[in-house]
């Protein structure tokens, strides 16, 4: 069995992917841990008006899942409004980002899968 604490996890505090302010970023599981094509897990936490820079994966899925907060989620140029429990999916080569738009700090699960098996 492996478990770990998402809370406990070591964080670094960046600017995510060149966007606005900066964001805890914790990496809870790596490629390593993972006997599938799952990249990561990590947990993080952006304060109000920071941002994940809008970026773009070639052959990966990305998943975000908001715990808490509330923010806008942009995927090729539109964006929506999230809240907790929401969760976004990211398919391969979407251009995508997060922007805390609340009082209150934004915490988010973020997973990335490889789309091709032969690559994990």
């Amino acid at each position: 069995m492996i478990v770990r604490n998402f809370l406990d996890a070591p964080a670094k505090i960046q600017s995510i992917h060149a966007g606005k302010g900066v964001g805890k970023n914790a990496r809870v599981f790596d490629q390593a841990d993972f006997d599938t094509p799952l990249k990561f897990i990590n947990y993080v936490e952006l304060e109000p008006g920071a941002t994940i820079g809008v970026h773009r994966h070639g052959e990966n899925e990305k998943v975000y899942v908001v715990l808490s907060g509330n923010g806008a989620m942009i995927v090729n140029g539109e964006r929506q409004a999230v809240k907790p429990g929401d969760i976004i999916l990211n398919k391969p080569g979407w251009e995508h980002g997060i922007e805390n738009t609340g009082q209150q700090s934004l915490n988010l699960f973020v997973f990335e899968v490889d789309r091709d098996i032969q690559n994990s």
